[in-house]
């Protein structure tokens, strides 16, 4: 980690509270994705099988893997950081998913970043599900835009600072690092 001095903040997300906000998002947009599609394509069955759950389940699963790659794919994209310092995983203890690069990009990539996963899980399933007539599809993406809370209440910190201050990832917790760029030769 830096030296104290070359933190201007630490960032320290509250995941009880983004765990609750996720819950109540989750339920509100999947009731109002599906009243969206049923007003789209004149009403909806509800009719799950066991495989239809199954397959629910095997896509949350895939799109959470990719909200990940996401991320990566931003780290490298937007801030330019190198493959080699980058990670993933699931940490069990706080039952979180994440990417991370142990290098410090500036603030506008992190938002982008952390953004990315939301269009790319979140809202492009849930467009292809009532473009393809799929409730299932709308709801994994309405599932996905709600487990996106976390990167949200991060952005919202981040918003507060200059585009261009570094911004470090905690690579254990859900942190992250505001940086002062003075000294940005020894980081």
């Amino acid at each position: 980690m830096e030296n104290k001095e070359d933190i201007l903040t630490i960032i320290d997300i509250d995941l009880k509270k983004v765990a609750w906000f996720s819950l109540i998002i989750t339920v509100l947009l999947s009731i109002l994705g599906l009243v969206i599609y049923s007003w789209l394509h004149d009403g909806f069955n509800i009719n799950f099988s066991i495989v239809d759950l199954l397959l629910f389940f095997l896509g949350y699963v895939l799109l959470i893997v990719f909200h990940e790659c996401f991320h990566l794919i931003g780290f490298w994209f937007f801030g330019k950081a190198p493959w080699s310092s980058m990670d993933y995983g699931v940490n069990l203890k706080l039952g979180i998913a994440y990417a991370t690069t142990n290098l410090p990009i500036v603030n506008s990539a992190m938002k982008k970043a952390l953004l990315l996963p939301f269009w790319m899980t979140g809202v492009l399933p849930m467009l292809l599900g009532y473009w393809v007539d799929s409730p299932g599809l709308v709801l994994l993406g309405a599932w996905l835009v709600a487990g996106a809370a976390g990167d949200f209440a991060m952005y919202k910190e981040l918003i507060k600072y200059p585009a261009h201050l570094l911004i470090k990832d905690d690579p254990v917790e859900p942190k992250l690092y505001v940086l002062n760029n003075k000294k940005q030769d020894s980081i």
